[in-house]
Order: structure tokens, then sequence, then C-alpha cells
């Protein structure tokens, strides 16, 4: 039997609960025309957006193709500070850093998902410290060898690379980047030793490829073109799952003998976790405005990109799939950022 005490005391409780949830319910009511203002005010100034490399690279071209459609959409502008080192951890943690009212995002690779298993001591959380804002595009690399290597495709080439364990070598843009990790994945699903040669950058990566310091590289397809085209590299394979319109004759390596083998580099945007909401569903529907632009699929098909429209949602599941498909790799394969 309940007591007149205690039936006081849940009266006075779910008295209590009640008023509670009529004030909380109160504050949403009230946060929601703010938040949905705030969104609709943006931006008042201009959007810094972090590139963690170096100009010139991939990344800085994405970016730097993507502004101006981009800006036009969202009724404001975009310019670039280039934050780089440390394989793109420095830019990507000042983004992380910043204060989370949309005037600072960044761009980075898939070193995104790359970078938090071959990293010792991350400065930030990925997944935790980031809020994605949506997929850019993705490029394709491309397989070449010097005019040295008695290659003509790739089934030549994986077997000179059998017959001789160790003996060749391949150059990359340095530890970490996605020359290398194309290459390391290469060898995991090839199952033959090649020597790694890191270098500073891709373009001095390239310049020893031709002039046969390193036997073979995996540049990015639009950096290797005119190389190609001028007879200094032989491309035997590029490294996605369909052929390339800037290279239609090269099959890709899973084609060509490798089956199983497949690596694009992407590119995503992303804002500092505690980004408010409207804001980052902003970015993400003006940036997939941009996406759809004639003037910027015809610049982005020039350059070997393929646009990738997605939500934001779809781009945490991108991250949060293929890290520990990364993390897995590079532990068996004992890869450090060194």
């Amino acid at each position: 039997m309940t007591t007149l005490p205690t039936l006081r005391r849940r009266l006075a409780n779910a008295t209590v609960a009640s008023v509670a949830a009529v004030a909380a319910a109160t504050l949403a009511l009230l946060a929601a025309p703010a938040a949905l203002a705030q969104g609709a005010a943006y931006p008042g100034k201009a959007i810094k957006l972090v590139v963690p490399y170096a100009p010139g690279g991939s990344a800085d071209i994405a970016a730097r193709m993507v502004t101006d459609e981009w800006g036009k959409a969202l009724g404001g502008s975009l310019f670039i500070e280039n934050k780089g080192g440390a394989g793109g951890n420095i830019g990507v943690d000042m983004v992380a850093k910043a204060q989370p009212d949309g005037y600072t995002i960044g761009l980075q690779t898939v070193s995104l998902a790359i970078n938090p298993a071959l990293t010792a001591r991350m400065p930030y959380d990925t997944l935790k410290d980031l809020v994605p804002i949506g997929m850019v595009a993705s490029s394709q690399h491309v397989l070449v060898v010097n005019n040295a290597v008695p290659a003509k495709n790739l089934k030549e080439l994986l077997a000179l690379l059998k017959a001789k364990p160790g003996h060749y070598t391949y150059g990359s843009a340095g530890p970490g980047s996605t020359f290398h990790m194309s290459a390391e994945l290469f060898k995991a699903v090839a199952g033959t030793p090649i020597v790694h040669i890191p270098y500073r950058g891709g373009g001095p990566a390239m310049i020893d490829t031709m002039s046969g310091q390193v036997a073979m590289s995996f540049p990015v397809l639009s950096a290797a073109q005119p190389h190609v085209q001028a007879g200094k590299l032989r491309a035997l394979g590029v490294t996605g799952t369909k052929r390339s319109a800037l290279m239609p004759d090269v099959p890709t390596i899973a084609e060509a003998g490798l089956p199983g083998y497949a690596f694009e580099t992407w590119f995503i945007v992303f804002a500092p976790a505690g980004t408010p909401k409207p804001i980052i569903e902003r970015l993400n529907t003006t940036l997939n405005q941009a996406l759809g632009t004639p003037a910027l699929k015809e610049r982005m098909a020039k350059d070997g990109f393929d646009p990738i429209p997605s939500t934001p949602e779809q781009a945490r599941v991108r991250l949060e799939t293929e890290m520990p498909q990364w993390a897995k790799l590079i532990k068996e394969r004992g890869i450090t950022a060194e």
C-alpha cells in the first residue's frame, strides 16, 4: 500500500519533472529560430579554407577549383590558406582548434583517414574534433615506369618484380603520402617487395623516375600525363576502378593483371566540431550546387577529377569505413611516417 508521504513525494517529483520538461521544450523552441537565422545570415564575412599542404599539390588544386563556384552559391567568398607540415596534420589541427563558427574550414585528402594509424601522436581526434561538410572529388594515380625498365605492360612488370624481389625501387612524395600508400597497397595485393625511396614532394619523385634514379612511381594522373605523352614515362595502369578520360588507352591496374587493386585519392571538406548544424547544412548544400555547375564539372574533367556530391553523413561514413581499412594495411606492412 502506498503511504501518504510516499504519494506526496511522487507528486512532487512528477511536478519537478514536468516543469523541467516544459522548460527544456521552451528553450528548444526559442533556440530553433536563432539557429535557423544563424544559418540564413551566414556567411557574414569571407571564409578561410585551410589546405594542409604547400601550393601546387592535388589538394591545393582541388581547393582552388571549387572556391569560385562555391562562393557564388554561398553568396560570399572563400580564400585559401596553405598550412603544410606533418603530412597534413598541422593544417588539419589548425581547423580542429578554430572557433566553430563556420569561418574556418578545411580540405584534406584521403590522408584524413590514413594519418591516425600512421602518426603515433595525433594532435586531434579525426572523428571527435572534426565534422564533415561533404566530399568534393576524387582523382586517380597512375603507375609509371622509366624507359629503361623492360616492361611494356603490367603483367611483364609483375614478372620482373617476382624474378628479382627487392631489386626495383619506387619513388614517393614522402612517407604516408598518397603516392606512398597507393604503392604499398600495390605491393600488398601483388605480393612483391619493391624498395621505397621517399622524396620531399611528388615532383622530385617523378623527375627521378624519368631519369632512372628509381624504376617507378605512382604520381597523380594529371601530373604524369604530359610526361607520358612526351614519351618520358611509360604508363602501365591507372589506380582507380575505371579508365580515365585523360588516358583512355591506359587500363586500370586491376584490368591489366592485378585484380583486387583499386586506389583513389579523395578530397573532403570539414569544420571544427561544434559548428552549428544549420551552417554545416548550408555549406553542404551550396558545395553540392557548385559541384553540379557545368563550369566546375568541365574544369574538373580537364584535370582528371570526378566530383562527388554527398551529404555530411555520407562523408562521415566514408571516413569511418576507410580508417580501419588503412589501419589494417599500415599495421600489416609495418608502415611508419618516418
